[in-house]
């Protein structure tokens, strides 16, 4: 259950990296103050996976959900370039994050 939280929070926190940009360095009330609850919204999702998950591992896995998201939408969304270099450390990432979920000894 704890490795589902981790994964919403995850996600949440995707959701919260494309909320920055909207907030035009905090002058936005409105999209500041939803940039805040998704980050807090992130964070308390992640203390709940932390109860019973390494911390280390939740917090990897954590950000590392949090780096392919962003650079995913950057790409459909902002129309980012997607290189071969992007392309293979994407797939580290995801690499990594796989990894720690299936030795995680839970």
């Amino acid at each position: 259950m704890n490795w589902l939280i981790l994964g919403l929070a995850g996600v949440v926190e995707i959701a919260w990296s494309q909320s920055i940009k909207p907030t035009e360095n905090f002058t936005k009330p409105l999209a500041t103050l939803i940039c805040f609850v998704l980050a807090a919204v992130a964070v308390y999702l992640l203390s709940f996976a932390m109860q019973t998950l390494p911390v280390g591992t939740a917090y990897a896995v954590f950000t590392g959900i949090g780096a392919v998201g962003a650079i995913g939408m950057g790409i459909v969304i902002q129309k980012d370039p997607l290189s071969a270099g992007r392309a293979l450390s994407l797939a580290l990432i995801v690499g990594g994050i796989v990894l720690a979920r299936v030795t995680n000894p839970e």
